[in-house]
Order: structure tokens, then C-alpha cells, then sequence
């Protein structure tokens, strides 16, 4: 256990990530302080689809993939870009992406991803506890849906890598499927049900409860932007914000998908890619949306939310610095409107946030090699708002010197 004199830990990034992880310490008797340069909750923890799935086993990069890619970079509906002036830049995690994505990888990517997910649900409702905020997370399903039934097989590499885990889920005709959505288009012929689940209904206002929790508890909350890490003489860290500078004796790095480059100012290359993804609100879509539902063959998903129906899921690759292009988030009204043709789209909300993607799915948790009191939580890639809770318990034990209760070999900084 730490020593009472090592009790001041810094998190920085005030993400999902960085508040369960601030929770987690608080628990522990930790003194902390959150540091970002925007408020609680206001990045890609705020934007996704609120799918909060315990079951989440299948990573982007499986094989076969890349086969993909060129049919999605021509469809200007696809849910895959890339702005080409950065894609030099990018091959070499491309072909890393490429590399992870064998069957032989698969079942240890898998294993590492259900150790993280599998308490999510009952780690969100834990935290939520007295805050007046328990009702944005409630019981739901997942429905995968398909146009022809024979995509439906359960013998599918991804539905094995399920099924040797547990997950439980079933097939559903036609009628079944259209008695759980039946607002869903006629075309959608068959599904896979995924139980056992919960969905938020505003991911953003979950972030902002947990935050305001975790000040009543005790944290600090400093709005700053932070350029570089530097090591002191004799221990610990102090944070460059050009015209301040913020001690650190202990530090949690949850900085998202700005990790990478706050990592370099020590020397540190991870590979680690700013995903750019995009969500759409339809604030009155005239229709129920039941559960939580993912158009397989489009890759994006539809889910009923306070705020309307959001439709999250595309994914654009052009640096951390370029601008959002709408235009990935307007065209998600077309796959709407296709995928519930009774659906009103004229009312939008427009959203964009960056994502913090490693090649294989996984992020780095654990102490980063060489830099004591370093503690590494971040790169969650398409998981985060699932991954969220368990990784800022790990990042806590860590911090502790408890033995985290999963193996932590898979998420090590160094692995690549």
C-alpha cells in the first residue's frame, strides 16, 4: 500500500477514463487532482454511442479486414476515411493494425478485452450510487441487424470468439426481430440479440455526475493545458503549462489521444492514432428506438438517448490536429432514414471527438518503463465509455501496489 507521504496523485485527462480512475483513488484515500484543458467529460467519453456492453471480445483488426477498405474509402456513406495528405503518416500503424488482426491473436486480444469489459455494467451503477444520476444507465440489448439472413452465422469467426466466452446471445428471425424494433426497415431480415447489456441514455451527463461526485469527495479540478512531463530531481513530475507549471509526485496519464504526444516530451513512442469519429442527434425522430442498434454491414450504430436518437460509428483518420468534417456526420442521416424509414431527421445535433486507437484495441495500462510513479490509462480506441470503469480501478491498484485482479500483461506500454 502506498505510504501516507505518497498519497498526491495528478490524473491527467478529465475524460471517463480519467474520472473513474480519480473515483477509484478517492476510494483508496488518495489526495487527487483532475487536470485537463477542457471541463469534465467533454470529449470522446461524451460522444459515443452509450452502448455499455460487458461483452465487447471482438477488436477492430480481425482478418480479412483490409479487403474492406477500398470498397469504404469510395463510399462517401462508408465508415471508414482517410484525409489523404496524412496517409503516409499512417501506414505504419496500418500495418500494425494489419499485423494483429490473425486468427492466432485473436483469442488472447479477446481474453484481455472481456477482463476489462466484464464488470462494466455493475461498476457504472456502483459509482452512480447517490448521485440522483442512476437512471441514464439502463437494461438493454444489443441487436446486430441484417438485410439477408444468411449473413447470420453463428459459426462466424467473431460469433466463435463470443461463444467461447460466454456471451449470451441468440439468433432472431424476421418477426422477432421486428417485434423487438418495429419501427425498423422491412429490409432488416434477421439479427443477433446480445443480452445482458446496458445502454446510456447521456453518456455526457453520466461523465459530468461521476466528476461532480468525485469533487464532493475530495478532488481538485484544474483547467489547464499541459505541453510537457518533466521529470524532477529526486521524484515525481511537474506538469509545463507554459506559465505554470503543476506538481505531480504521482501521475495517471488519461490524456486520451493526446497521450502519445505528451508521452514523446519524454522520450516515450507509443502507436497510438487520433481517430476522428462523429455522431448525429435526431432530437425528435417521431419513433421509439428500443435497444441499442447496429446496422452490421454499415458499421454504425442507432440508440435512443435523452437528447433524441444518436447515431454514432464512423471513423476518420487525419492527424490530431485537423478540423472535423460534417459532412461524416450529415451523412449518418441517409443510413437513418434507411435503416427507420419512418424516422424524422430534420431536427440534428452535429458532434465530433477524437478517439485514442492502438492497432490492437487494447490500451496501456500500468506503470510506464523507466519513469516511476508514471502510470499509463489510456488508448481505448472504439471501448472507452466500456472500458472506462476497470481501467481506472487497475490504474488505482497500480498507484496502491495492489495486484490488480486481472493479468495486466496485455495492456503493458512496452508491448509493441
Amino acid at each position: 500500500m502506498a505510504k501516507e507521504e505518497d498519497k498526491n496523485v495528478v490524473v491527467l485527462g478529465a475524460g471517463i477514463v480519467g474520472i473513474f480512475t480519480a473515483l477509484s483513488l478517492l476510494e483508496r484515500g488518495f489526495k487527487v487532482t483532475l487536470v485537463d484543458r477542457d471541463g469534465p467529460a467533454e470529449g470522446a467519453s461524451h460522444g459515443n454511442a452509450g452502448v455499455i456492453s460487458p461483452w465487447s471480445v471482438v477488436p477492430q483488426a480481425m482478418p480479412g479486414i483490409w479487403k474492406n477498405a477500398p470498397r469504404w474509402l469510395i463510399d462517401p456513406e462508408g465508415p471508414l476515411s482517410i484525409r489523404w495528405p496524412y496517409a503516409p503518416r499512417l501506414i505504419p500503424w496500418m500495418r500494425r493494425f494489419f499485423q494483429v488482426g490473425t486468427e492466432q491473436q485473436l483469442p488472447s486480444t479477446a481474453d484481455a478485452m472481456l477482463a476489462l469489459n466484464r464488470p462494466n455494467v455493475d461498476l457504472y451503477r456502483y459509482h452512480l450510487k447517490g448521485t440522483g444520476k442512476e437512471h441514464l444507465v439502463v437494461d438493454s440489448v444489443y441487436l446486430h441487424v441484417f438485410r439477408n439472413p444468411d449473413d447470420v452465422d453463428p459459426n462466424g469467426l467473431g460469433w466463435r470468439l463470443r461463444a467461447e466466452r460466454g456471451v449470451p446471445f441468440e439468433v432472431l428471425n424476421v418477426g422477432e426481430l421486428h417485434e423487438m424494433e418495429p419501427a425498423l426497415s422491412p429490409d432488416y431480415k434477421a439479427a443477433f440479440l446480445i443480452k445482458d447489456q446496458a445502454r446510456a441514455t447521456d453518456p455526457g451527463g453520466i461523465g459530468k455526475a461521476l466528476a461532480e461526485k468525485a469533487l464532493e469527495m475530495g478532488a481538485v479540478f484544474l483547467r489547464a493545458t499541459v505541453q510537457r512531463i518533466i521529470p524532477q530531481e529526486g521524484g515525481g513530475y511537474s506538469l509545463d503549462c507554459g506559465d505554470t507549471q503543476i506538481a505531480a509526485p504521482r501521475l495517471v496519464l488519461t490524456a486520451g489521444a493526446w497521450s502519445a504526444r505528451l508521452l514523446a516530451t519524454l522520450g516515450i513512442k507509443v502507436p497510438l492514432e487520433a481517430e476522428r469519429g462523429y455522431h448525429l442527434i435526431l432530437k425528435n425522430p417521431g419513433i421509439n428506438v428500443n435497444y441499442s442498434v447496429m446496422d452490421v454491414k454499415r458499421y454504425f450504430v442507432a440508440s435512443l438517448m435523452d437528447a433524441g436518437v444518436r447515431l454514432a460509428g464512423t471513423a476518420e483518420f487525419g492527424g490530431l490536429d485537423a478540423k472535423p468534417n460534417y459532412e461524416r456526420a450529415r451523412m449518418l442521416k441517409g443510413l437513418a432514414q434507411s435503416l427507420f424509414p419512418a424516422i424524422n431527421s430534420d431536427d440534428t445535433v452535429e458532434w465530433s471527438g477524437i478517439r485514442p486507437s492502438f492497432p490492437d484495441s487494447l490500451p496501456c495500462i500500468g506503470e510506464v518503463p523507466g519513469h516511476k510513479d508514471l502510470i499509463a490509462a489510456f488508448g481505448h480506441s472504439h471501448y472507452g465509455f466500456g472500458m472506462a470503469p476497470h481501467t481506472g480501478k487497475l490504474a488505482a491498484m497500480v498507484v496502491n501496489d495492489e495486484t490488480p485482479n486481472v493479468p495486466m500483461e496485455p495492456y503493458r506500454v512496452d508491448r509493441f
